[in-house]
Protein backbone atom coordinates (compact mmCIF):
# COMPACT_ATOMS: atom_id res chain seq x y z
CA UNK A 1 0.00 0.00 0.00
CA UNK A 2 2.82 2.62 0.89
CA UNK A 3 4.29 1.88 -2.97
CA UNK A 4 1.15 2.83 -4.55
CA UNK A 5 1.09 6.02 -2.36
CA UNK A 6 5.03 6.46 -2.89
CA UNK A 7 4.30 5.95 -6.86
CA UNK A 8 1.13 8.64 -6.77
CA UNK A 9 2.65 11.04 -5.01
CA UNK A 10 5.84 10.85 -7.67
CA UNK A 11 3.68 10.73 -10.36
CA UNK A 12 1.41 13.36 -9.39
CA UNK A 13 4.88 15.48 -8.44
CA UNK A 14 6.13 14.97 -12.34
CA UNK A 15 2.79 15.62 -13.79
CA UNK A 16 2.66 19.17 -11.67
CA UNK A 17 6.26 20.28 -13.07
CA UNK A 18 5.30 19.12 -16.34
CA UNK A 19 2.56 22.03 -16.34
CA UNK A 20 4.32 24.33 -14.78
CA UNK A 21 6.86 24.10 -17.98
CA UNK A 22 4.80 23.88 -20.49
CA UNK A 23 2.55 26.87 -18.99
CA UNK A 24 5.88 28.97 -19.00
CA UNK A 25 6.97 27.93 -22.74
CA UNK A 26 3.07 28.79 -23.83
CA UNK A 27 3.54 32.34 -21.79
CA UNK A 28 6.66 32.92 -23.58
CA UNK A 29 5.61 31.92 -27.04
CA UNK A 30 2.51 33.67 -27.11
CA UNK A 31 2.50 37.04 -28.78
CA UNK A 32 1.45 40.30 -26.77
CA UNK A 33 -1.47 42.30 -27.84
CA UNK A 34 -2.42 46.47 -28.21
CA UNK A 35 -5.63 46.97 -28.64
CA UNK A 36 -6.16 50.55 -30.32
CA UNK A 37 -8.87 52.47 -28.51
CA UNK A 38 -11.63 53.40 -30.79
CA UNK A 39 -14.74 55.17 -30.69
CA UNK A 40 -13.57 58.18 -27.95
CA UNK A 41 -16.36 60.24 -29.97
CA UNK A 42 -19.41 59.45 -32.06
CA UNK A 43 -17.61 61.79 -34.95
CA UNK A 44 -15.05 64.54 -35.91
CA UNK A 45 -16.96 67.25 -33.60
CA UNK A 46 -17.92 67.54 -30.32
CA UNK A 47 -20.22 70.80 -30.20
CA UNK A 48 -19.11 73.41 -32.39
CA UNK A 49 -14.92 71.67 -31.94
CA UNK A 50 -13.21 69.11 -33.45
CA UNK A 51 -13.12 65.67 -31.03
CA UNK A 52 -9.55 63.50 -31.96
CA UNK A 53 -11.20 61.09 -34.53
CA UNK A 54 -10.16 61.26 -37.99
CA UNK A 55 -11.83 58.97 -40.58
CA UNK A 56 -10.26 56.13 -42.67
CA UNK A 57 -8.25 56.71 -44.91
CA UNK A 58 -10.36 57.25 -48.62
CA UNK A 59 -13.45 58.68 -46.79
CA UNK A 60 -15.00 61.80 -47.69
CA UNK A 61 -16.76 63.34 -45.51
CA UNK A 62 -19.89 65.65 -46.00
CA UNK A 63 -20.90 68.28 -43.00
CA UNK A 64 -23.44 70.75 -42.89
CA UNK A 65 -23.73 72.63 -40.07
CA UNK A 66 -26.73 75.44 -39.03
CA UNK A 67 -27.15 78.09 -36.03
CA UNK A 68 -30.39 80.26 -35.78
CA UNK A 69 -30.65 83.09 -34.12
CA UNK A 70 -31.01 83.65 -30.25
CA UNK A 71 -34.37 81.61 -28.47
CA UNK A 72 -34.81 84.57 -26.44
CA UNK A 73 -36.22 86.70 -29.28
CA UNK A 74 -39.40 85.36 -28.63
CA UNK A 75 -42.28 83.89 -30.91
CA UNK A 76 -41.78 86.78 -33.70
CA UNK A 77 -38.62 85.77 -34.25
CA UNK A 78 -40.21 81.95 -34.04
CA UNK A 79 -37.37 81.74 -31.14
CA UNK A 80 -34.52 82.24 -33.39
CA UNK A 81 -35.72 80.16 -36.35
CA UNK A 82 -36.57 82.80 -38.81
CA UNK A 83 -32.60 83.45 -38.54
CA UNK A 84 -30.33 80.79 -39.85
CA UNK A 85 -25.94 80.81 -40.20
CA UNK A 86 -25.05 77.65 -42.31
CA UNK A 87 -21.75 75.96 -42.92
CA UNK A 88 -21.09 73.12 -45.31
CA UNK A 89 -17.95 71.23 -45.73
CA UNK A 90 -15.77 68.91 -47.14
CA UNK A 91 -13.75 66.62 -45.31
CA UNK A 92 -11.54 64.05 -47.24
CA UNK A 93 -9.08 61.53 -45.40
CA UNK A 94 -6.03 60.93 -46.94
CA UNK A 95 -4.59 58.36 -44.82
CA UNK A 96 -5.97 57.04 -41.34
CA UNK A 97 -4.92 59.52 -39.44
CA UNK A 98 -4.86 62.59 -41.91
CA UNK A 99 -7.61 64.85 -42.92
CA UNK A 100 -7.96 67.77 -45.03
CA UNK A 101 -10.80 70.13 -45.82
CA UNK A 102 -12.52 73.27 -47.03
CA UNK A 103 -15.63 74.78 -46.05
CA UNK A 104 -17.73 77.76 -46.56
CA UNK A 105 -19.92 79.68 -43.95
CA UNK A 106 -22.40 82.57 -44.19
CA UNK A 107 -21.73 83.88 -41.40
CA UNK A 108 -19.12 86.87 -42.30
CA UNK A 109 -19.08 84.97 -45.69
CA UNK A 110 -16.52 83.12 -44.33
CA UNK A 111 -14.03 80.32 -46.41
CA UNK A 112 -12.14 78.31 -44.54
CA UNK A 113 -9.54 75.23 -45.17
CA UNK A 114 -7.71 72.64 -42.44
CA UNK A 115 -5.39 70.00 -41.53
CA UNK A 116 -5.94 67.47 -39.35
CA UNK A 117 -3.44 64.52 -38.03
CA UNK A 118 -4.19 61.81 -35.24
CA UNK A 119 -0.10 61.93 -33.97
CA UNK A 120 -1.29 59.59 -30.92
CA UNK A 121 -3.91 56.95 -30.47
CA UNK A 122 -4.65 55.44 -26.65
CA UNK A 123 -3.70 52.17 -26.48
CA UNK A 124 -4.38 49.48 -23.72
CA UNK A 125 -2.08 45.76 -23.35
CA UNK A 126 1.70 45.00 -23.86
CA UNK A 127 1.77 49.25 -25.44
CA UNK A 128 -0.60 50.38 -23.52
CA UNK A 129 -0.63 54.88 -24.15
CA UNK A 130 -3.17 56.45 -21.44
CA UNK A 131 -4.37 59.61 -24.34
CA UNK A 132 -5.46 60.09 -27.59
CA UNK A 133 -3.49 63.43 -29.10
CA UNK A 134 -4.16 65.43 -32.36
CA UNK A 135 -3.07 67.73 -34.12
CA UNK A 136 -5.31 70.32 -35.81
CA UNK A 137 -4.57 73.98 -37.82
CA UNK A 138 -6.42 76.38 -39.81
CA UNK A 139 -6.81 79.07 -41.99
CA UNK A 140 -10.22 81.25 -42.76
CA UNK A 141 -10.38 83.98 -45.07
CA UNK A 142 -13.50 86.55 -44.30
CA UNK A 143 -14.91 87.80 -47.52
CA UNK A 144 -17.97 90.20 -46.30
CA UNK A 145 -18.02 93.72 -47.99
CA UNK A 146 -18.58 95.55 -44.65
CA UNK A 147 -16.35 98.54 -46.11
CA UNK A 148 -16.84 101.16 -48.71
CA UNK A 149 -15.05 100.30 -52.12
CA UNK A 150 -12.08 102.31 -51.65
CA UNK A 151 -11.45 101.29 -48.02
CA UNK A 152 -10.80 97.61 -49.30
CA UNK A 153 -8.27 95.51 -47.16
CA UNK A 154 -6.19 93.58 -48.80
CA UNK A 155 -6.91 89.81 -48.70
CA UNK A 156 -3.96 88.79 -46.41
CA UNK A 157 -5.74 91.58 -43.68
CA UNK A 158 -8.65 89.24 -43.58
CA UNK A 159 -6.91 85.76 -42.77
CA UNK A 160 -7.07 84.16 -39.53
CA UNK A 161 -5.24 81.20 -38.17
CA UNK A 162 -5.92 78.48 -35.48
CA UNK A 163 -4.13 76.02 -34.09
CA UNK A 164 -5.02 73.41 -31.72
CA UNK A 165 -3.89 70.20 -30.01
CA UNK A 166 -6.59 68.10 -28.98
CA UNK A 167 -5.96 65.64 -25.91
CA UNK A 168 -8.51 62.96 -25.11
CA UNK A 169 -8.73 59.76 -23.12
CA UNK A 170 -11.71 57.03 -23.19
CA UNK A 171 -12.30 56.31 -19.56
CA UNK A 172 -14.84 53.64 -20.18
CA UNK A 173 -17.07 52.82 -22.85
CA UNK A 174 -19.82 55.34 -21.55
CA UNK A 175 -17.38 58.35 -20.60
CA UNK A 176 -14.49 60.02 -22.69
CA UNK A 177 -13.27 63.51 -22.03
CA UNK A 178 -10.52 65.89 -23.77
CA UNK A 179 -8.66 68.72 -23.63
CA UNK A 180 -8.09 71.26 -26.10
CA UNK A 181 -5.38 73.84 -25.48
CA UNK A 182 -5.86 76.66 -28.51
CA UNK A 183 -3.96 79.63 -30.19
CA UNK A 184 -5.14 81.89 -32.74
CA UNK A 185 -3.77 84.44 -34.57
CA UNK A 186 -6.00 87.50 -36.44
CA UNK A 187 -3.77 89.30 -39.06
CA UNK A 188 -6.60 92.57 -37.96
CA UNK A 189 -8.25 93.27 -35.07
CA UNK A 190 -10.66 95.31 -34.11
CA UNK A 191 -8.54 98.15 -32.53
CA UNK A 192 -5.12 98.32 -31.90
CA UNK A 193 -5.44 97.54 -28.17
CA UNK A 194 -7.18 94.40 -28.94
CA UNK A 195 -4.14 91.20 -29.22
CA UNK A 196 -3.45 89.69 -32.60
CA UNK A 197 -2.69 86.65 -30.95
CA UNK A 198 -5.24 84.72 -28.46
CA UNK A 199 -5.09 82.00 -26.09
CA UNK A 200 -7.85 79.80 -25.05
CA UNK A 201 -8.18 76.54 -23.40
CA UNK A 202 -11.09 74.09 -24.31
CA UNK A 203 -12.80 71.17 -22.29
CA UNK A 204 -15.61 68.56 -24.01
CA UNK A 205 -17.13 65.49 -22.91
CA UNK A 206 -19.40 62.33 -23.71
CA UNK A 207 -21.59 60.64 -21.88
CA UNK A 208 -23.34 57.84 -23.83
CA UNK A 209 -26.75 57.03 -22.30
CA UNK A 210 -27.39 54.25 -25.00
CA UNK A 211 -25.64 52.50 -28.16
CA UNK A 212 -26.74 55.53 -30.64
CA UNK A 213 -27.29 58.46 -28.31
CA UNK A 214 -25.18 60.47 -26.43
CA UNK A 215 -25.21 63.50 -24.43
CA UNK A 216 -22.32 66.08 -24.96
CA UNK A 217 -20.66 69.24 -23.51
CA UNK A 218 -17.86 71.86 -24.26
CA UNK A 219 -16.15 74.75 -22.95
CA UNK A 220 -13.80 77.15 -24.14
CA UNK A 221 -12.20 79.78 -21.94
CA UNK A 222 -10.46 82.50 -23.52
CA UNK A 223 -7.63 83.30 -21.36
CA UNK A 224 -7.21 87.28 -22.99
CA UNK A 225 -9.97 88.12 -24.74
CA UNK A 226 -10.48 91.55 -27.27
CA UNK A 227 -10.61 94.64 -24.66
CA UNK A 228 -12.86 96.51 -27.21
CA UNK A 229 -15.79 94.43 -27.51
CA UNK A 230 -17.68 92.33 -24.95
CA UNK A 231 -17.35 89.00 -25.55
CA UNK A 232 -18.33 85.57 -23.78
CA UNK A 233 -16.69 82.09 -23.49
CA UNK A 234 -17.98 80.08 -25.77
CA UNK A 235 -20.82 76.78 -24.58
CA UNK A 236 -22.12 74.35 -26.28
CA UNK A 237 -24.57 71.40 -24.94
CA UNK A 238 -26.35 68.47 -27.10
CA UNK A 239 -27.20 65.15 -27.99
CA UNK A 240 -25.56 63.21 -30.30
CA UNK A 241 -27.36 60.34 -32.48
CA UNK A 242 -25.55 58.01 -34.76
CA UNK A 243 -27.69 56.45 -37.62
CA UNK A 244 -25.87 54.33 -39.56
CA UNK A 245 -23.25 56.49 -41.88
CA UNK A 246 -24.85 59.61 -40.21
CA UNK A 247 -23.72 61.57 -37.03
CA UNK A 248 -26.20 64.28 -36.16
CA UNK A 249 -26.03 66.26 -33.22
CA UNK A 250 -28.53 68.85 -31.90
CA UNK A 251 -27.03 71.61 -30.42
CA UNK A 252 -27.49 74.71 -27.61
CA UNK A 253 -24.88 77.16 -27.71
CA UNK A 254 -24.04 80.80 -27.32
CA UNK A 255 -22.15 80.69 -30.26
CA UNK A 256 -23.22 81.54 -33.64
CA UNK A 257 -19.58 80.89 -35.60
CA UNK A 258 -19.13 77.39 -36.26
CA UNK A 259 -15.48 77.77 -37.08
CA UNK A 260 -12.87 77.78 -34.12
CA UNK A 261 -11.47 81.52 -34.73
CA UNK A 262 -15.72 82.95 -34.18
CA UNK A 263 -17.09 80.87 -31.36
CA UNK A 264 -13.63 80.91 -29.59
CA UNK A 265 -12.80 84.28 -29.53
CA UNK A 266 -15.87 86.60 -30.74
CA UNK A 267 -19.15 85.01 -29.00
CA UNK A 268 -21.33 88.02 -27.80
CA UNK A 269 -23.82 86.27 -26.51
CA UNK A 270 -24.23 85.39 -22.48
CA UNK A 271 -25.41 81.95 -22.21
CA UNK A 272 -26.72 81.96 -18.67
CA UNK A 273 -29.04 85.04 -19.84
CA UNK A 274 -30.84 83.05 -22.55
CA UNK A 275 -28.42 84.27 -25.76
CA UNK A 276 -28.77 80.42 -26.84
CA UNK A 277 -28.46 79.54 -30.54
CA UNK A 278 -30.52 75.84 -31.06
CA UNK A 279 -28.41 74.86 -34.20
CA UNK A 280 -27.48 71.29 -35.65
CA UNK A 281 -24.65 69.10 -37.42
CA UNK A 282 -25.48 66.48 -39.63
CA UNK A 283 -22.61 64.54 -41.65
CA UNK A 284 -22.58 61.59 -44.32
CA UNK A 285 -19.67 59.81 -44.85
CA UNK A 286 -18.79 58.15 -48.41
CA UNK A 287 -16.11 55.65 -49.11
CA UNK A 288 -14.41 57.34 -52.46
CA UNK A 289 -11.44 54.62 -51.77
CA UNK A 290 -11.25 51.19 -50.56
CA UNK A 291 -8.57 50.89 -47.89
CA UNK A 292 -6.35 47.68 -47.49
CA UNK A 293 -7.26 45.41 -44.95
CA UNK A 294 -5.22 45.30 -42.07
CA UNK A 295 -4.93 43.57 -38.36
CA UNK A 296 -5.75 46.44 -35.73
CA UNK A 297 -3.87 44.01 -33.29
CA UNK A 298 -0.49 43.85 -32.86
Amino acid sequence: MKKILLLIFIAGLNFSLYSQELEDILDQEAPDYTTITTGTFNGTRIMNGHSVETRKKGILEFVISHRFGRINTGIYELFGLDNSNIRFGFEYAIIDDLTIALGRSSFEKTYDSYLKYRLLKQKTGAEDFPISLTLFGSATVKTLRDYEPEDEPPFIDRLTYTTQILLARKFSPDFSLQIMPTYIHFNTVPTTEDPNDLFAIGIGARIKISKRISINGEYYYTINPFTSVTTYNSIALGVDIETGGHIFQLIFTNSRSMLEKGFIAETTGNFFEGDIHFGFNISRAFQVKKPKEKNKLY
